[in-house]
């Protein structure tokens, strides 16, 4: 990814998650193991009546009994006949994703808002809407039913997910500090957001470029006629439009491209076969520039002159300063969340 010239550290995929407390899959033992108290025979008094056992909570094999209120865009409210437990991961759609834009696998990185209820008590115990920034996750690095949920979701879409303790927190002892017990059945609405793109997915254009665009072996080619004068001013142009949100300056980003030089018309740089991510405030200016308001899912040129590239020499990529560099960007992922 062109960069700054001041040092900074490119994130990884993975490194760039941020996963919630509550969501991360956990198999380790629970925080604290209750002190053991003496047997019942060494303290029973008979003028206290036992706490009677909790009635088992009966088992559906449906959530039709759940209902939710609001609009996408906002925190629903999600009302359950409590107690509540369901017999397995059950979902239930309320509002239809997007066309066009990628599905949910089950290892997909996605931007989600959501609330957690606890289908026990009728309690929420988590949620993103509370300082009303999404959440990003890898969806095999969550519990179970979260991943079960998600996967073949779309952005745009709302669904309800309500799992058993199986697929939430049994496995590592429920989770005290959300007040969740094992056994416990959770209700999640989910709002998403976005779904990472393996490539560019959506509507091609074909723009007056001042290069020739073309393909070779699955990746795109740019052909320069370096004896004409290069653009003097930022040019961004899509040819493939995609049609989830647009990316917002400061957040963090995920892409695949390839760099060519205007002076030599050679590539000299080339991260189309694995996603790089990393802070947009940390590329050059005409990253910076260029990529903010773009759909995600785009494929973009961008010709970077040297006012808003390097004006200076660069050792990687190697560019001779005062060079145009040529750009095919595609945009697979962004998120506020860094």
């Amino acid at each position: 990814m062109p960069l700054t010239r001041r040092p900074v550290r490119i994130l990884s995929t993975a490194a760039a998650l941020l996963l919630s407390a509550t969501l991360v899959a956990c198999t380790g033992a629970p925080e604290s193991t209750p002190t053991p108290t003496p047997s019942a025979s060494a303290t029973a008094d008979p003028d206290v009546t036992p706490t009677p056992t909790p009635e088992p909570i009966p088992v559906s094999d449906s959530i039709d009994a759940i209902t939710v209120a609001g609009e996408p865009g906002s925190a629903p409210e999600v009302t359950i006949p409590t107690p509540f437990a369901v017999d397995e991961t059950r979902t239930r759609t309320l509002v239809e994703g997007q066309a066009d834009v990628p599905v949910a696998e089950a290892d997909s990185l996605v931007e989600v808002h959501y609330v957690g209820v606890n289908a026990r008590t009728g309690e929420v115990f988590d949620t993103s809407w509370e300082d009303g920034t999404p959440r990003m996750f890898q969806l095999d690095q969550v519990v179970p039913g979260f991943t079960k949920g998600l996967t073949g979701t779309k952005a745009g879409q709302r669904i309800l997910i309500v799992m058993p303790g199986t697929d939430g927190y049994d496995a590592s002892g429920g989770n005290p500090n959300a007040g969740i017990q094992v056994g416990d059945s959770l209700a999640f609405v989910v709002d998403v957001v976005t779904v990472a793109a393996q490539q560019a997915t959506g509507v091609a254009e074909t723009p007056e470029l001042p290069v020739t665009l073309g393909e070779a072996d699955g990746k795109p080619t740019v052909t320069i006629d370096s004896a004409s004068t290069p653009p003097a001013e930022l040019l961004v142009a899509p040819v493939i439009r995609g049609a989830q949100r647009p990316v917002a300056a400061g957040e963090q980003i995920m892409v695949k491209y390839r760099a060519w030089s205007w002076k030599t018309g050679e590539l000299v740089e080339d991260k189309f076969d694995n996603p790089v991510a990393g802070n947009l405030d940390d590329t050059i200016e005409a990253w910076k520039q260029g990529l903010v308001g773009q759909p995600l899912g785009s494929r973009l040129v961008l010709v970077a002159p040297p006012s808003l590239g390097y004006d200076k020499p660069s050792q990687n990529p190697p560019i001779e300063a005062g060079d145009t560099v040529v750009y095919v960007i595609d945009l697979l992922f962004s998120s506020a969340q860094g």
